[in-house]
């Protein structure tokens, strides 16, 4: 995938995209909480996504109908591994140990992710 990121802001748009997986831009603004940007901040941001190669459209005469290029799966799959290779040297180890010393987890939440880390050792 590439290596450009989204903002928070097109992160919320992409959420809205994510969800509906087609919308126009009726659509998209009204799945906006008030007070709503206007329009022409959501078109703004559309253009730049668009750039960015995570949204497409679709031409139905004058109106556009959005869509995400990238799943939603995917590209937190990405950020995650950008994030381990930024913070923790690329160790999903030095990762683990961070992240359960400081998460506050409970008991019951660190069984459950051995519980899913067994799982993945199992299916090997």
């Amino acid at each position: 995938m590439k290596e450009i990121k989204l903002t928070d802001s097109e992160k919320g748009l992409m959420d809205i995209l994510w969800e509906k997986e087609k919308a126009f831009m009726k659509d998209i603004l009204e799945s906006y909480p008030e007070p709503k940007p206007a329009t022409t901040t959501i078109a703004t941001l559309l253009k730049r996504m668009q750039n960015k190669d995570f949204v497409g459209y679709t031409l139905y005469g004058n109106s556009r109908e959005y869509f995400p290029k990238i799943e939603k799966g995917e590209y937190f799959k990405e950020e995650m591994s950008s994030m381990i290779d930024r913070f923790f040297n690329s160790s999903v180890t030095q990762f683990a140990s961070f992240f359960t010393s400081n998460a506050k987890l409970s008991q019951k939440q660190l069984k459950e992710l051995r519980e899913i880390i067994d799982r993945q050792i199992d299916e090997k």
